[in-house]
């Protein structure tokens, strides 16, 4: 029993060691790499933007002009 308790509590002191140099571990995501995804999710952006622009001004716009002057141009 004794020989158990001692693996326990030499397994629970490695997990904590292992949990405290994770803590201070000094790593960390460079500041290139925050900029790449910023300018990544600027750029993508910019461009989904665009393209919706392009898609109302020449397709949905035009086409709802014209749908609602036919609704409004009835002859009954």
């Amino acid at each position: 029993m004794k020989n158990f308790m001692n693996k326990i509590k030499a397994k629970a002191n490695s997990l904590a060691i292992r949990a405290k140099s994770t803590i201070d571990n000094a790593r960390a995501e460079g500041y290139i790499d925050t900029g790449v995804k910023i300018i990544i999710g600027v750029v993508v952006g910019a461009v989904i933007l665009g393209g919706l622009y392009a898609l109302f001004n020449g397709v949905i716009l035009p086409r709802l002009n014209t749908e609602i002057g036919e609704m409004f141009n009835y002859t009954a």
